[in-house]
């Protein structure tokens, strides 16, 4: 950053850290012993969409990299898209490997990001329950290499548990580099993921 950046107020753009992903395996433990919440085995990368043969491509790496993986149920990763116009790429694992899922979405932001498709990355997440039911994501933003909770309420009106995700952050602060402007912390409605 030069002199006139600083003169002007810009700031460098963080550059995106996918193994800053690795970290949730020891936070899901954190999560559980501080609210009950453990994964569901799913998780998802979002993107803007992207047409082409070139994606298309990159659509076959990925399934080709993560088809080698016999412990999977179903497709080894599905392609869908949102009400808003997103695309996700979701995986499916058992609950209790929560890390083989780490590893499917990094790979999956990793296959993306070397073909050139890094600037449509958006997110990632990883989805968790309570016994009560109650659903949230681990959000990674991949342009600020920062995470945040997303906890939805159960009645399928678009609102959230906005006392459940600051309980969350604050539990897994120490664990994960949290999101620190609440305005960043986007709602992610309709996720397949979660």
């Amino acid at each position: 950053m030069g002199l006139l950046d600083i003169l002007l107020g810009r700031t460098r753009p963080t550059a995106p850290d996918l193994d800053r992903l690795f970290a949730l395996p020891s936070a899901a433990i954190t999560l559980q012993a501080a609210a009950g919440f453990t994964p569901t085995g799913r998780g998802a990368v979002c993107f803007a969409t992207v047409e082409g043969a070139a994606f298309e491509q990159t659509h076959r790496e990925v399934r080709a990299l993560l088809d080698a993986d016999a412990d999977r149920t179903g497709p080894p990763v599905e392609l869908t898209q949102d009400g808003y116009g997103y695309s996700w790429l979701v995986s499916r694992r058992s609950p209790d490997d929560l890390s083989t899922l780490v590893n499917d979405l990094h790979a999956v932001n990793t296959s993306m990001e070397v073909n050139g498709f890094g600037p449509q990355l958006l997110c990632s997440l990883a989805g968790f329950r309570d016994e009560r039911e109650r659903r949230l994501a681990l959000v990674y933003l991949y342009k600020r290499g920062t995470f945040y909770p997303f906890a939805p309420l159960p009645d399928h009106n678009e609102r959230r548990d906005s006392a459940l995700e600051l309980q969350i952050r604050s539990a897994l602060s120490d664990d994960l580099r949290m999101e620190q402007d609440l305005s960043r912390w986007f709602p992610v409605w309709g996720a397949p993921g979660l």
